[in-house]
């Protein structure tokens, strides 16, 4: 199985009332964050059978926007366990659960989701140590119990390749 985890997309400063920090959107760098995300996704021809957000308002905004530009038409499933201070063994249940899928997206938020990549790709040890930024995605390709992480993109990379794209990728230099 192929797992793409995405964490969210930047939504400003944390709110120290949890019930409104539930539901903090995306700020105007994280719509663009999503945005070029979804198209360096898009133009990598990644294509997913199922997306599977965290129901915080930020992890929805980032899959919808990821998705629409990926073309999803299936609508995105919500799983508690994608909450910031869920526990491994509640991923692990969720993810045999989703089994029979080829390539699911989970969109989600650290601390739980650092340790999810770390430990999905380090043979349960956590030992992996990744720097999974806001708006990141990282690809793993998930055999048995212990995964190879692919590739990771961040916000940063996925914006210079969408800029770099739409220059000519012919050298400038004056012929005569």
């Amino acid at each position: 199985m192929l797992l793409y985890f995405l964490r969210h997309a930047s939504a400003g400063k944390t709110m120290l009332n949890p019930k409104k920090d539930e539901r903090r959107p995306l700020d105007e760098e994280g719509i663009l964050q999503a945005r070029y995300m979804g198209r360096l996704l898009a133009n990598l021809d990644v294509q997913v059978d199922q997306i599977i957000s965290s129901p915080l308002k930020r992890a929805r905004q980032t899959a919808s926007l990821v998705a629409n530009e990926l073309a999803f038409e299936a609508a995105v499933q919500i799983e508690d366990v994608l909450r910031p201070d869920a526990e491994f063994q509640q991923f692990q249940a969720m993810l045999a659960r989703y089994g029979k899928y080829d390539a699911i997206m989970l969109v989600g938020h650290n601390p739980s989701f650092t340790e999810f990549l770390s430990k999905s790709v380090s043979a349960r040890s956590g030992a992996a140590q990744v720097e999974f930024k806001k708006g990141s995605v990282a690809k793993v390709d998930m055999r048995g119990r212990t995964g190879t992480l692919q590739w990771l993109v961040t916000p940063k990379i996925a914006r210079t390749l969408q800029t770099s794209l739409k220059a000519s990728s012919r050298p400038k230099t004056a012929r005569k």
